[in-house]
C-alpha cells in the first residue's frame, strides 16, 4: 500500500485515504438553490474519497454564480442539504461544503442585483445566465462598510453548513471569484485598506476565513487558492510575495487545511508548500486544462510534501476511483457534454467497475 492509500487524521476527521474528491460545478440543484435526492445519490456514490468537496455553495444570493447552483443561505436550503449530507455518511463518507462566492462573475438575470466586487471591473468573457451565456456585468464596488457583510456572509453559511450535516467548510478564494478578486491586481482597484498594497489585498480573504473560524471552528474550515490563476481575466502581478503574506495570516488562524491548484509554476509551489505550515491538499494538474490528476502525478506531490491530492474530473466519471487507482484498473472516460447539462444522465449513470466474473 502506499501512502495515496493509508489514513490520514484532518482535524477531528479520520480520512481512510488521501484522495479528495475536489470541488466542481454540476448545476443540478432545483429551485431556490435546494439540493436534490439526486445530488444525495451522486455524493453517496463518491464517498469512498477520503473527503468530498462539495460544488460550490453561494452564501447569499448575491453571491450566486451559477444558475441552478445549490445555496447555504436559507432554512430551506439547509433541510435541503441534510439527506445529502446523511447518505454519504452512511456509506462511511465525509463532505466540506465549498463557499463560493461568485463577486463580479454572475448576472442580474440570475439573482435580480447587480454583481458586486471589490472594484467597478467586469471579468473578462460571458457568464452563465438562465437565458443563456452572456457578457459579464460591470459590478458594483462595495462600499467600505459593506464589504464586512459579504466578509461574514461565508460564517453565516458555515453554520448553515454544519447544522445541514456537513463536517466543515471550504471558502472558495480561488478561479476569479470574490475572494480572488479582492486578492488581485487588476480587479482590486480600491486605494482604501483593501487594496492597492499586498497587506491591503489579502485582508478580505483574512477577514473572511477570519470569521467563518469564529462561526464554526478552525478545524472545519479550509480554503482553496490558485496563485496565478487567470480565470475569468484575474491577474496577480506579485504571485510570490501576496502568498507568502496570506499563508502566514491563514496559518495565525489555525485552519485545516489550504487547498491548493497547480496554476503556477512548479518552483512557486513547493515554496509555498514550505512557508504554509499545515495540511497541504495538493490539485496537481490545471483545473480544466487537457490533463487530469493520475496517481503517478498524486505520489509526486505526496513525495513534494503534500498530505492529501484532490481529483476532478477522474471522480465524475469513477465513483470508485479510489478502488481503481488501488487496483490499477482502467478509469472511466469522462462526457464533457453531460458537466453541466442537467438531469441524471453523466451524473448518477457512471458505473464501478465491473469485474469479469
Amino acid at each position: 500500500m502506499t501512502e495515496l492509500f493509508s489514513g490520514f487524521q484532518l482535524g477531528g476527521l479520520s480520512l481512510p485515504n488521501r484522495l479528495v474528491m475536489a470541488p466542481m460545478t454540476r448545476v443540478r440543484a432545483a429551485a431556490g438553490g435546494l439540493a436534490t435526492p439526486s445530488m444525495a445519490g451522486y455524493y453517496a456514490q463518491r464517498a469512498t474519497a477520503g473527503l468530498i468537496v462539495s460544488e460550490g455553495v453561494q452564501p447569499s444570493l448575491i453571491g450566486q454564480s451559477n444558475p441552478g447552483t445549490p445555496g447555504l443561505h436559507t432554512d430551506e436550503q439547509v433541510a435541503s442539504w441534510r439527506p445529502v449530507t446523511a447518505a454519504v455518511h452512511t456509506n462511511g463518507g465525509r463532505i466540506f461544503a465549498q463557499l463560493m462566492h461568485g463577486g463580479r462573475v454572475s448576472h442580474p438575470d440570475t439573482t435580480g442585483h447587480q454583481p458586486v466586487g471589490p472594484s467597478a471591473v467586469a471579468a473578462v468573457g460571458d457568464v452563465f445566465t438562465p437565458t443563456g451565456p452572456q457578457p459579464a456585468p460591470v459590478p458594483r464596488a462595495l462600499a467600505l462598510p459593506e464589504i464586512a457583510e459579504h466578509a461574514l456572509s461565508y460564517a453565516g453559511a458555515g453554520r448553515r453548513a454544519i447544522e445541514a450535516g456537513f463536517d466543515g467548510v471550504e471558502l472558495h478564494g480561488a478561479n476569479g471569484y470574490l475572494i480572488s478578486q479582492f486578492l488581485s491586481s487588476n480587479a482590486n482597484l480600491r486605494t482604501d485598506g483593501y487594496g492597492g498594497s499586498v497587506t491591503g489585498r489579502i485582508r478580505f480573504a483574512v477577514e473572511a476565513v477570519e470569521a467563518t473560524v469564529d462561526a464554526v471552528g478552525a478545524d472545519r474550515v479550509g480554503i482553496r487558492l490558485s496563485p496565478g490563476g487567470g480565470f475569468w481575466g484575474v491577474r496577480e502581478d506579485d504571485v510570490p510575495a501576496l502568498y507568502a503574506a496570506l499563508l502566514p495570516e491563514l496559518a495565525r488562524l489555525r485552519i485545516a487545511y489550504v487547498h491548493l491548484e497547480a496554476t503556477a509554476d512548479r518552483e512557486v509551489l513547493t515554496t509555498l508548500r514550505r512557508i504554509w505550515p499545515g495540511v497541504l491538499i495538493m490539485n496537481p494538474v490545471l483545473p480544466m486544462g487537457p490533463k487530469q490528476t493520475g496517481r503517478d502525478e498524486a505520489e509526486e506531490w505526496l513525495g513534494l510534501g503534500a498530505e492529501l491530492i484532490s481529483f476532478g474530473r477522474g471522480f465524475i466519471a469513477n465513483p470508485d476511483l479510489v478502488e481503481r487507482l488501488r487496483t490499477g484498473v482502467p478509469l472511466a472516460p469522462v462526457d464533457e457534454a453531460t458537466f453541466y447539462q442537467g438531469g441524471d444522465a453523466g451524473y448518477l449513470t457512471y458505473p464501478a467497475y465491473q469485474y469479469a466474473g
